[in-house]
Protein backbone atom coordinates (compact mmCIF):
# COMPACT_ATOMS: atom_id res chain seq x y z
CA UNK A 1 0.00 0.00 0.00
CA UNK A 2 1.33 3.43 -1.02
CA UNK A 3 0.73 6.76 0.69
CA UNK A 4 1.34 9.71 -1.65
CA UNK A 5 1.48 13.19 -0.09
CA UNK A 6 1.47 16.58 -1.77
CA UNK A 7 2.81 19.03 0.82
CA UNK A 8 1.61 22.54 0.06
CA UNK A 9 1.99 25.82 1.90
CA UNK A 10 -1.52 25.64 3.38
CA UNK A 11 -2.62 22.00 3.22
CA UNK A 12 -1.08 18.59 2.69
CA UNK A 13 -3.16 16.37 0.42
CA UNK A 14 -2.77 12.63 0.98
CA UNK A 15 -3.80 9.70 -1.19
CA UNK A 16 -3.84 6.03 -0.21
CA UNK A 17 -3.15 3.80 -3.23
CA UNK A 18 -3.02 0.07 -3.88
CA UNK A 19 -2.45 -1.44 -7.34
CA UNK A 20 -2.67 2.07 -8.89
CA UNK A 21 -6.15 2.55 -7.44
CA UNK A 22 -6.83 5.36 -5.00
CA UNK A 23 -8.78 4.18 -1.98
CA UNK A 24 -8.93 7.33 0.11
CA UNK A 25 -7.97 10.98 -0.22
CA UNK A 26 -7.77 13.38 2.69
CA UNK A 27 -6.18 16.66 3.72
CA UNK A 28 -4.37 17.85 6.80
CA UNK A 29 -3.06 21.28 7.71
CA UNK A 30 0.58 21.91 6.76
CA UNK A 31 1.91 22.64 10.24
CA UNK A 32 5.59 23.57 10.46
CA UNK A 33 5.54 23.16 14.26
CA UNK A 34 4.27 19.60 14.18
CA UNK A 35 6.69 16.92 15.40
CA UNK A 36 7.11 13.54 13.64
CA UNK A 37 5.29 11.85 16.55
CA UNK A 38 2.36 14.25 16.35
CA UNK A 39 2.16 13.70 12.59
CA UNK A 40 2.13 9.93 13.09
CA UNK A 41 -0.65 10.21 15.67
CA UNK A 42 -2.78 12.32 13.35
CA UNK A 43 -2.17 10.09 10.33
CA UNK A 44 -2.84 6.89 12.19
CA UNK A 45 -6.10 8.30 13.53
CA UNK A 46 -7.31 9.25 10.05
CA UNK A 47 -6.22 5.92 8.58
CA UNK A 48 -8.06 4.01 11.30
CA UNK A 49 -11.26 5.81 10.35
CA UNK A 50 -10.73 4.37 6.87
CA UNK A 51 -9.99 0.86 8.13
CA UNK A 52 -6.19 1.03 7.84
CA UNK A 53 -3.20 2.00 9.97
CA UNK A 54 0.35 3.27 9.52
CA UNK A 55 1.53 -0.34 9.65
CA UNK A 56 -0.20 -0.96 6.30
CA UNK A 57 1.90 1.66 4.52
CA UNK A 58 4.90 0.18 2.74
CA UNK A 59 5.83 3.13 0.49
CA UNK A 60 5.67 6.87 1.19
CA UNK A 61 5.91 9.24 -1.79
CA UNK A 62 6.50 12.91 -1.00
CA UNK A 63 6.09 15.89 -3.31
CA UNK A 64 6.67 19.13 -1.45
CA UNK A 65 7.07 22.87 -1.76
CA UNK A 66 7.86 23.14 1.98
CA UNK A 67 11.28 21.53 2.60
CA UNK A 68 11.10 21.56 6.43
CA UNK A 69 7.88 19.53 6.30
CA UNK A 70 9.49 17.02 3.94
CA UNK A 71 12.01 16.34 6.70
CA UNK A 72 9.23 15.91 9.29
CA UNK A 73 7.50 13.34 7.07
CA UNK A 74 10.77 11.48 6.46
CA UNK A 75 11.49 11.32 10.18
CA UNK A 76 7.96 10.11 10.89
CA UNK A 77 8.35 7.35 8.30
CA UNK A 78 11.67 6.26 9.79
CA UNK A 79 10.30 6.21 13.34
CA UNK A 80 7.13 4.30 12.51
CA UNK A 81 8.34 1.58 10.18
CA UNK A 82 7.49 2.78 6.67
CA UNK A 83 10.05 0.81 4.71
CA UNK A 84 10.50 2.94 1.58
CA UNK A 85 10.32 6.74 1.46
CA UNK A 86 10.94 8.84 -1.66
CA UNK A 87 11.07 12.63 -1.86
CA UNK A 88 10.40 13.55 -5.49
CA UNK A 89 12.11 16.81 -6.36
CA UNK A 90 11.47 18.51 -9.74
CA UNK A 91 14.72 17.31 -11.28
CA UNK A 92 13.85 13.70 -10.33
CA UNK A 93 10.46 13.71 -12.05
CA UNK A 94 12.05 12.75 -15.33
CA UNK A 95 10.48 15.09 -17.86
CA UNK A 96 12.40 17.85 -19.69
CA UNK A 97 12.05 21.22 -17.93
CA UNK A 98 12.38 24.02 -20.47
CA UNK A 99 13.01 26.85 -18.04
CA UNK A 100 15.79 29.39 -17.72
CA UNK A 101 16.27 28.29 -14.10
CA UNK A 102 14.82 24.76 -13.72
CA UNK A 103 15.66 24.67 -10.00
CA UNK A 104 13.05 27.37 -9.32
CA UNK A 105 9.97 25.36 -10.28
CA UNK A 106 7.91 23.61 -7.59
CA UNK A 107 7.67 19.83 -7.50
CA UNK A 108 3.86 19.98 -7.61
CA UNK A 109 3.89 21.80 -10.95
CA UNK A 110 6.21 19.29 -12.61
CA UNK A 111 4.29 16.35 -11.10
CA UNK A 112 1.08 17.82 -12.52
CA UNK A 113 2.77 18.02 -15.90
CA UNK A 114 3.91 14.39 -15.67
CA UNK A 115 0.47 13.14 -14.67
CA UNK A 116 -1.26 15.20 -17.33
CA UNK A 117 1.07 13.93 -20.04
CA UNK A 118 0.74 10.31 -18.95
CA UNK A 119 -3.06 10.57 -18.94
CA UNK A 120 -3.56 12.51 -22.19
CA UNK A 121 -0.36 12.23 -24.28
CA UNK A 122 -0.85 15.67 -25.83
CA UNK A 123 -0.12 19.34 -25.27
CA UNK A 124 -1.75 20.72 -22.13
CA UNK A 125 -2.47 23.76 -20.04
CA UNK A 126 -2.95 22.75 -16.40
CA UNK A 127 -4.46 25.15 -13.87
CA UNK A 128 -3.95 24.36 -10.19
CA UNK A 129 -6.15 26.35 -7.80
CA UNK A 130 -4.11 26.17 -4.61
CA UNK A 131 -2.46 28.65 -2.27
CA UNK A 132 -1.32 30.23 -5.53
CA UNK A 133 -3.10 29.81 -8.86
CA UNK A 134 -0.63 28.24 -11.28
CA UNK A 135 -0.86 27.75 -15.02
CA UNK A 136 1.50 25.09 -16.39
CA UNK A 137 2.12 24.27 -20.03
CA UNK A 138 3.15 20.89 -21.43
CA UNK A 139 4.44 20.46 -24.98
CA UNK A 140 3.10 17.89 -27.46
CA UNK A 141 6.23 15.84 -26.63
CA UNK A 142 5.67 15.92 -22.87
CA UNK A 143 8.16 18.64 -21.86
CA UNK A 144 7.38 21.15 -19.13
CA UNK A 145 7.39 24.56 -20.83
CA UNK A 146 6.69 26.91 -17.92
CA UNK A 147 3.59 28.95 -17.27
CA UNK A 148 2.20 31.67 -15.03
CA UNK A 149 1.61 32.25 -11.33
CA UNK A 150 -1.28 34.33 -9.97
CA UNK A 151 -2.56 34.85 -6.42
CA UNK A 152 -4.62 32.04 -4.97
CA UNK A 153 -8.37 32.60 -4.87
CA UNK A 154 -8.67 32.01 -1.13
CA UNK A 155 -5.58 34.13 -0.47
CA UNK A 156 -7.09 36.99 -2.47
CA UNK A 157 -10.34 36.73 -0.53
CA UNK A 158 -8.50 36.70 2.81
CA UNK A 159 -6.50 39.75 1.77
CA UNK A 160 -9.71 41.67 1.15
CA UNK A 161 -10.98 40.68 4.59
CA UNK A 162 -7.78 41.55 6.46
CA UNK A 163 -6.81 44.72 4.58
CA UNK A 164 -10.19 46.45 4.48
CA UNK A 165 -12.21 47.60 7.47
CA UNK A 166 -15.73 47.04 6.16
CA UNK A 167 -15.47 43.94 3.96
CA UNK A 168 -16.45 40.63 5.61
CA UNK A 169 -14.95 37.16 5.31
CA UNK A 170 -17.06 35.16 2.85
CA UNK A 171 -17.81 31.61 1.76
CA UNK A 172 -16.78 30.84 -1.83
CA UNK A 173 -18.58 27.55 -2.40
CA UNK A 174 -21.42 29.25 -4.30
CA UNK A 175 -20.86 31.80 -7.08
CA UNK A 176 -23.06 34.90 -7.34
CA UNK A 177 -26.20 34.66 -9.44
CA UNK A 178 -25.42 37.96 -11.18
CA UNK A 179 -22.22 39.71 -12.16
CA UNK A 180 -23.43 43.06 -10.82
CA UNK A 181 -23.54 42.49 -7.07
CA UNK A 182 -26.48 44.03 -5.23
CA UNK A 183 -24.86 43.68 -1.79
CA UNK A 184 -21.34 43.59 -0.44
CA UNK A 185 -20.92 39.81 -0.29
CA UNK A 186 -22.34 39.34 -3.80
CA UNK A 187 -20.04 42.06 -5.11
CA UNK A 188 -17.03 40.40 -3.47
CA UNK A 189 -17.98 36.99 -4.85
CA UNK A 190 -18.35 38.49 -8.29
CA UNK A 191 -14.97 40.18 -8.08
CA UNK A 192 -13.17 37.13 -6.71
CA UNK A 193 -14.83 34.15 -8.41
CA UNK A 194 -15.89 35.72 -11.70
CA UNK A 195 -12.75 37.84 -11.75
CA UNK A 196 -10.54 34.75 -11.46
CA UNK A 197 -12.68 32.98 -14.07
CA UNK A 198 -11.97 35.85 -16.46
CA UNK A 199 -8.29 35.74 -15.54
CA UNK A 200 -8.28 31.99 -16.22
CA UNK A 201 -9.94 32.28 -19.63
CA UNK A 202 -7.78 35.25 -20.61
CA UNK A 203 -4.48 33.55 -19.76
CA UNK A 204 -5.55 30.31 -21.43
CA UNK A 205 -6.42 32.22 -24.61
CA UNK A 206 -3.05 33.96 -24.67
CA UNK A 207 -1.06 30.83 -23.80
CA UNK A 208 -2.86 28.78 -26.44
CA UNK A 209 -1.54 31.13 -29.13
CA UNK A 210 2.00 30.00 -28.29
CA UNK A 211 1.24 26.32 -28.96
CA UNK A 212 1.46 24.78 -32.47
CA UNK A 213 -1.95 23.16 -31.91
CA UNK A 214 -4.75 23.91 -29.49
CA UNK A 215 -3.84 22.38 -26.09
CA UNK A 216 -6.22 20.49 -23.84
CA UNK A 217 -7.08 22.44 -20.69
CA UNK A 218 -7.46 20.65 -17.35
CA UNK A 219 -7.69 21.90 -13.77
CA UNK A 220 -6.95 20.61 -10.31
CA UNK A 221 -7.02 21.96 -6.74
CA UNK A 222 -9.79 22.50 -4.22
CA UNK A 223 -11.72 25.16 -6.13
CA UNK A 224 -11.31 23.57 -9.56
CA UNK A 225 -14.88 22.14 -9.73
CA UNK A 226 -16.37 25.57 -9.03
CA UNK A 227 -14.07 27.34 -11.46
CA UNK A 228 -14.86 24.87 -14.24
CA UNK A 229 -18.50 25.97 -14.05
CA UNK A 230 -17.51 29.63 -14.29
CA UNK A 231 -14.95 29.43 -17.10
CA UNK A 232 -15.36 28.73 -20.80
CA UNK A 233 -12.07 26.98 -21.46
CA UNK A 234 -11.48 24.40 -18.71
CA UNK A 235 -12.38 21.03 -20.24
CA UNK A 236 -11.94 18.65 -17.31
CA UNK A 237 -11.19 18.59 -13.59
CA UNK A 238 -8.56 16.10 -12.36
CA UNK A 239 -8.94 16.11 -8.58
CA UNK A 240 -5.96 13.85 -7.82
CA UNK A 241 -3.49 15.05 -10.45
CA UNK A 242 -0.48 15.78 -8.22
CA UNK A 243 -0.92 12.54 -6.27
CA UNK A 244 -1.21 10.63 -9.55
CA UNK A 245 2.00 12.33 -10.69
CA UNK A 246 3.77 10.82 -7.67
CA UNK A 247 2.32 7.42 -8.49
CA UNK A 248 3.30 7.65 -12.17
CA UNK A 249 6.84 8.58 -11.09
CA UNK A 250 7.04 5.61 -8.73
CA UNK A 251 5.95 3.04 -11.31
CA UNK A 252 8.18 4.53 -14.02
CA UNK A 253 11.33 5.18 -11.98
CA UNK A 254 11.33 2.72 -9.09
CA UNK A 255 9.44 -0.43 -10.08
Amino acid sequence: MILAVDIGNTNTTCGLFENRRIYHRFRIFSNLRQTPDELALKLNGILKLKGFSLADIKVLLIGSVVPPLSKTWQEMASLYGIENTFVVSPEKVGIPIKLKYPCEVGADRVLNALAGWEKYQQSLIIIDYGTATTFDCVSPEGAYLGGAIAPGILAAAETLFHKTSLLPRMELSEPPSEVIGKDTVSAMKSGILLGFAALTDGLIARMSQEFPKKPKVIATGGLAPIMKKLTKRIEKVEANLTLEGLLFWFYKKVL
